[in-house]
Order: C-alpha cells, then sequence, then structure tokens
C-alpha cells in the first residue's frame, strides 16, 4: 500500500457523535486511506471518543489542555513524529470535527497543490447545512473593512463592507487572502516554516493570521471549489454561545491592532476597540 500524501489533524472538545460521520466521510474523500490525528482539548467523553476512533483507525492525542483551535491543531502536528514515525506526509489537512467530506474531495485538493507550485495552503468549497455556500475564501479585514463589517453585518448584510469581505459571488477556483480553518489542505513544509497557527488567538481569527503569513512568504491561499465539504455546525461552541461571542471580537482586535501597529494609528485603535467591545456587550445580552 502506497503512504498517504496527506495527514489529516482535527480537534474535539466534548463533540460527541459529531466525529463519526467525520471519520466515515474521510475515508471517502481519497483514494488512499488517510491517516488521522485528533487532538483532544479536554472532553469529558474521552473513552467514548476514543472508541470512535479507534473504530475507525484514528489516532487520539491529548493537548493537555483546552488550548482553542489553533493550539488543538498545533498539538495534533507535533505528535506526527510519534504518529507517523516512517514519514510525515506532505501536506496537512486543517479541519472542524463537524465536516462531512465529499467523496474524493481531498484527492481534489492534491490536484491543484500538484499543478499550482506557487499556491501554499488550498481551501474547498464550503456548504453549511441547508446546501448553501459558506463564505470561505475571504479578503484580508483591513480597517475600513474590518469596522464596516463589524457594525453593520448582523442587520445589514448585504452592506458593501461584509460583501468585499466575504467575496461571496465568486464560487471558482481563485487566489485568496485567507482560508476558513473549518477545513484547508496546506504543504507541510509550509506548516512547519511558519510554526503553524498562532496560539494567542484561542478561538477565531487564527484561520486570518495564518492566511495572512502565507500570503507573506510568498505563498498562495487558493480556494478550490472543485473540492466540496459540508460543515455542519459549530457543536463544540453552541453550548457557549455568549464566550464565543467575546472571544471573536476580542480576537478581531487582536488582529486588527497587529495589523495597524504603528504608534500615529493608535486613536483609530481605541476606537476599533471600544467599537469592538460594544457590539460584543450588545450581542451576549440578547
Amino acid at each position: 500500500m502506497s503512504l498517504a500524501r496527506v495527514v489529516v489533524l482535527t480537534v474535539t472538545y466534548n463533540t460527541g457523535e459529531t466525529i463519526r460521520p467525520f471519520l466515515e466521510s474521510v475515508a471517502r474523500a481519497s483514494v488512499t486511506p488517510l491517516p488521522v490525528v485528533i487532538a483532544d482539548n479536554g472532553s469529558d467523553d474521552l473513552g467514548a471518543l476514543r472508541a470512535i476512533a479507534d473504530t475507525h483507525g484514528a489516532t487520539v492525542v491529548s493537548s493537555g489542555a483546552n488550548r482553542g483551535y489553533g493550539g488543538g491543531i498545533d498539538a495534533a502536528f507535533a505528535a506526527l513524529d510519534d504518529v507517523l514515525p516512517d514519514a510525515v506526509p506532505e501536506f496537512v489537512l486543517v479541519t472542524n470535527p463537524d465536516v462531512v467530506f465529499h467523496d474524493g474531495a481531498v484527492d481534489e485538493l492534491v490536484a491543484a497543490a500538484d499543478r499550482l507550485p506557487r499556491g501554499g495552503s488550498f481551501g474547498p468549497q464550503i456548504l453549511d447545512d441547508q446546501g448553501d455556500t459558506y463564505p470561505s475564501a475571504r479578503q484580508l479585514p483591513s480597517l475600513r473593512t474590518g469596522l464596516g463589517h463589524a457594525a453593520f453585518s448582523r442587520f445589514w448584510p448585504a452592506n458593501p463592507w461584509s460583501q468585499r469581505y466575504w467575496s461571496t459571488t465568486l464560487v471558482e477556483e481563485r487566489t485568496a487572502g485567507w482560508l476558513s480553518g473549518a477545513c484547508f489542505l496546506i504543504r507541510t513544509s509550509v506548516f512547519r516554516e511558519l510554526d503553524g497557527f498562532d496560539e494567542s488567538y484561542f478561538m477565531y481569527f487564527e484561520d486570518v493570521d495564518l492566511g495572512q503569513r502565507v500570503g507573506e512568504s510568498g505563498r498562495d491561499n487558493v480556494y478550490v471549489p472543485t473540492a466540496t465539504v459540508v460543515h455542519t455546525g459549530a457543536h463544540s461552541t453552541s453550548s457557549n454561545r455568549r464566550r464565543m461571542e467575546v472571544e471573536h471580537h476580542r480576537s478581531a482586535y487582536r488582529f486588527l491592532s497587529r495589523k495597524y501597529r504603528s504608534w500615529w494609528l493608535w486613536p483609530l485603535r481605541l476606537a476599533l476597540h471600544a467599537g469592538l467591545s460594544a457590539r460584543a456587550r450588545w450581542v451576549t445580552r440578547k
């Protein structure tokens, strides 16, 4: 049997039975069996998770604590030399555990990587559970776009800032500023060179930050909609919605304040912080 060119990395936190359809779909996502490494962030149901993983030939490792999404993926990546001592695959597929792959989706991403050597990361078309396309290949947020999107996206989704940010109308192969962390393929060498995810982002914007760093390294983030997956929902965060809303706003501020770090932009950073904090308080009171 030929060695897989791709290893699948995912993170669990009280994910429950959601992991079962995920693992079943991974088996159909490539003609070559794919090794799967699951980093668990401290689930209460670890025994059940291990039982399901064993049934599907997946490996569970502990991240040591709840390190968030990026931290969990980094923990899975750090375990590869032990889990796959013979050879770490050429590509890493980073994915949520509540994703279901269409048949051959991973092979489509690898095919794109083979013909696009400038590409560093490759993202599929992501559908929600209603079959609608999720805006998973977006432009990097600018201060103006970020403020407009943050201020108006909830009650005016069609505003020009959000439309520029989402780029929802281009379901075609193209480059993007960043790809959704819900599912993307990245060259192992690139992920290693960039030291993986920045774990100062506990949740949200870790994928935006990584996409920016991929671009800064001279590679492209490529949207490959011939590969398709379904993202069924954020099961691990649904019970902590209020906390996650606050974390989203914190991460948004962290990313934008780092991007616009010049001393003379401090009034804008102050306004951004105040605006995002106020919006977070408004959302969590609902």
